[in-house]
């Protein structure tokens, strides 16, 4: 495939009509979660008043994500796909419910246990959202033909990142006109819209596996698959640590309260801002994919993000933050769409479950946990001083990783592009 094919037509993913479902109903549930994360977050804040606490809901999701990652990788390689999603999707409808029942104030739980359910729940949103996602990038790959892979990587991120848009603004805007209640009853339609959607998935057989595999060597054979790839191993690490360090999105709340002064409508916004920036790159990758002088592209994007967190923890304006902000999500999402090419492109059918789920665990868990590090890093640095740390962090392991990852850093993926293609 060359460049200038992308180029001419960057709809063509979108011309897939099973594409168009999927790809809606993963909207749709993106909304949705999204929505529930930044309600959930400002009502613990309120309750508490403690960044700490706001940090450590990164932490309750992570730890059971991490835990049930492989096994995720494992079930979305040796079972229906489409009913792992399916299944899943009924998963959030119950943790919905669940969060709308505590906030009527049934059985005075709430005032008994304080903030304990709505970390319990926390957790099972992890459980689930680690079961999803192999089952969702492995379902990707089955619909869109290999010649398409950047095209359906760069749409992906796009339509993603809409969602997070879309999400975390709807939320901070509903929590503050019409309450919470009426929050979780609007997720719990957009959980039941995806679910519905997601029914129009194809069935398809369970891929064939070349051999017969006991659970731990089939948990075990996506993580060697990584760490023998180089260029895998030396991406996913990249952008985990990146992440994990670099993010400010987890003390978004204390920023808008305590620098900036201003309420959840706006945190809501703030919280969308990346999200802004990475849909305006995915529109401009979807023409130009980076597959030319990939590697140095992407060292440049992660350096960038990381100078865009440390100008973002000095800014005292909100609209100086919400450039830097909308700025460090177009950086992001370079990092992001080369990092699904790659995983698509390196993995066979009958390892995807395992090697999404590997991936999951470098780079979703590293967004959760990397708002606990935030949050503690506030706690014991400050506020300012701890955002600061991250995003030189970020410099330091993007100029390391540079060092000795030189495949990396040399990478071009039109050659790989081609193969795909003939």
């Amino acid at each position: 495939m060359d460049t200038q094919e992308v180029k001419h037509d960057p709809y063509a993913v979108l011309r897939i009509k099973e594409f168009r479902f999927f790809i809606f109903a993963r909207f749709i549930t993106t909304v949705a979660t999204l929505m529930q994360s930044i309600i959930v977050g400002w009502q613990i804040y309120e309750m508490t008043k403690d960044e700490f606490l706001l940090g450590l809901t990164g932490l309750f999701e992570a730890i059971p994500f991490i835990f049930m990652a492989l096994f995720s990788g494992h079930i979305a390689d040796k079972f229906s796909r489409k009913k792992i999603i399916i299944s899943t999707m009924l998963l959030y409808l119950i943790c919905v419910c669940a969060l709308l029942f505590l906030t009527m104030g049934i059985g005075n739980i709430v005032q008994k246990y304080g903030t304990l359910p709505f970390f319990i729940i926390i957790a099972i949103t992890g459980l689930a959202r680690a079961l999803i996602y192999p089952s969702q990038i492995a379902v990707m790959a089955q619909i869109v033909p290999k010649k398409f892979y950047a095209n359906s990587s760069t749409w992906n991120s796009a339509v993603w990142q809409i969602a997070a848009v879309v999400g975390p603004a709807i939320g901070g805007l509903t929590y503050k006109f019409i309450g919470v209640q009426a929050s979780y009853f609007i997720i719990l339609v957009l959980i039941i819209i995806g679910l519905f959607l997601y029914l129009f998935l194809k069935k398809r057989q369970v891929p064939v596996q070349e051999k017969i595999e006991s659970l731990l060597q089939s948990l075990s054979s996506g993580i060697k698959f990584v760490f023998k790839n180089q260029i895998l191993l030396s991406a996913l690490s990249l952008d985990m640590f990146a992440v994990l360090f670099g993010g400010a999105v987890a003390m978004i709340p204390v920023f808008a309260d305590r620098v900036l002064h201003i309420g959840i409508e706006y945190w809501g916004i703030m919280r969308s801002a990346p999200a802004i920036g990475a849909v305006v790159m995915s529109i401009i990758l979807a023409y130009y994919p980076p597959v030319k002088k990939t590697g140095i592209k992407l060292f440049l994007c992660v350096t960038m993000f990381g100078v865009s967190m440390i100008l973002f923890a000095l800014s005292k304006y909100f609209m100086l933050s919400m450039v830097l902000l909308i700025l460090s999500g177009m950086f992001d999402t370079v990092s992001v769409i080369i990092r699904q090419t790659i995983i698509q492109l390196f993995t066979p059918n009958n390892m995807r479950g395992r090697v999404a789920a590997v991936n999951s665990i470098f780079i979703g868990s590293s967004n959760e946990i990397g708002s606990f590090e935030s949050g503690l890093a506030a706690r014991i640095l400050g506020l300012i001083p701890s955002v600061i740390f991250g995003g030189s962090m970020t410099l330091l392991i993007a100029g390391i990783t540079a060092k000795i990852a030189p495949v990396l850093r040399k990478m071009d993926l039109r050659e790989k592009l081609k193969e795909a293609e003939s």
